[in-house]
């Protein structure tokens, strides 16, 4: 018995959305791993001050740098609302919004090769 409003248990796992890898995307110029790795280290050292909390942020981390299974399950333990399946934008269970940009979920098309 409950409310009319209510949902039987286990339901909120049906609304959960499955987390898959970002599109192909390309950098406007051809970039190294070295510059796409820096540009990560920047975003994830600067992400924290512009609002939300940094457990959420530290989980988002280690969910974009592992597998997609991994990160489901990183996601889910942590309270992570996924709006875009790519993880591009998330909030968190008191609403704090959190964007990812392209750069930290996967590689360009156009990355140049280290030699």
């Amino acid at each position: 018995m409950g409310c009319a409003g209510s949902t039987p248990m286990g339901a909120e796992a049906d609304t959960t959305k499955k987390i898959r890898k970002p599109k192909p995307w390309k950098h406007p110029q051809p970039i190294t791993m070295v510059q796409l790795s820096k540009m990560r280290e920047e975003f994830w050292d600067t992400a924290p001050h512009y609002g939300g909390r940094k457990e959420i942020w530290d989980a988002l981390r280690v969910a974009a740098e592992s597998e997609v299974s991994l990160a489901q399950a990183i996601v889910e333990s942590a309270g992570i609302i996924v709006s875009n399946t790519d993880l591009t934008l998330c909030y968190d269970e008191r609403g704090a919004k959190y964007e990812l940009p392209k750069y930290v979920l996967s590689e360009p098309t156009n990355l140049i090769q280290d030699s």
